[in-house]
């Protein structure tokens, strides 16, 4: 479903949302509370480095629902691996407060990163 610009503004107002992926082996849906971030004209998805359930979900089947507003948007995501693109969103004044937790060069290489497809 497309959705118009002020639709996005809103959905952007939310940071903390929670996302439903399916697993990978056992299909079964997996609900979890998570930051989102509009950056660059892009919602983005990130963490801290570390390997996350979530994003090994993701990368086997890159279909998620997001649970936002009282809504249920089913999405494609698309995980972000461009080293220059990460930094630049790492370094956006939206998830800037990362870099002040993990070095940036760290977080550029080893932190889970995906983009939602509206």
């Amino acid at each position: 479903m497309s959705r118009t610009g002020t639709q996005l503004d809103e959905l952007a107002r939310s940071t903390t949302i929670d996302i439903t992926t399916l697993g990978r082996t056992s299909g079964r849906p997996h609900r979890i509370e998570i930051w989102w971030f509009r950056v660059q004209g892009r919602f983005v998805i990130t963490g801290t480095p570390g390997r996350r359930d979530w994003l090994d979900n993701l990368r086997t089947n890159p279909r998620l629902t997001i649970h936002v507003n009282g809504m249920d948007i089913e999405e494609t995501s698309s995980e972000i691996r461009d080293q220059e693109l990460r930094r630049r969103i790492f370094s956006s004044r939206e998830t800037s407060w990362y870099s002040t937790q993990t070095e940036l060069e760290s977080l550029v290489a080893d932190a889970p990163m995906i983009e939602l497809h509206f």
